[in-house]
């Protein structure tokens, strides 16, 4: 039998994800599972090489990228009427997609409900896949909510 204990959900507080959120809260309803909710923030300063760099960047006030995800994540609970399922809430500085999955084994996550931005084509490219990155590499099964699901 299925036990799912922990849901471990990866916000950018887009709309895609707060759909994710959704599915994620009704899940964790009907399992009598822990809902976590997660952002990372990207540092701009990890996620750009040196050779790209001409000068030195500022080094990103890592305090204040933590404070407004934490005030986001509150935000979101608030804003999806989430207080009844008394989430937990994370917040992690780093590439998303690598964080992602290292909280998903920090946290022993059962599942992993991720958002698609459904980019296709040159965008995808570009911008890489977050949600193809937790798939492949995520230790628990992943539940992809694209746009529009609803």
């Amino acid at each position: 039998m299925v036990s799912i204990r922990r849901i471990l959900v990866p916000t950018d507080f887009s709309d895609c994800a707060a759909l994710a959120v959704r599915y994620a809260a009704e899940l964790a309803d009907k399992f009598g599972a822990e809902l976590v909710l997660l952002h990372v923030a990207p540092d701009s300063v990890l996620a750009l090489p040196d050779a790209v760099m001409p000068t030195p960047a500022p080094m990103a006030d890592l305090d204040a990228l933590t404070e407004a995800g934490r005030t986001g994540l509150a935000h979101l609970i608030s804003a999806l009427k989430l207080e009844a399922h008394k989430p937990r809430t994370e917040v992690r500085l780093g590439s998303p997609g690598q964080e992602i999955v290292a909280a998903a084994r920090d946290l022993r996550a059962d599942l992993v409900c991720i958002a698609t931005h459904g980019r296709g084509g040159l965008a995808r490219v570009l911008l890489g896949s977050v949600a193809e990155e937790v798939v492949r590499h995520a230790p628990c099964p992943v539940l992809t909510v694209r746009p529009g699901a609803c």
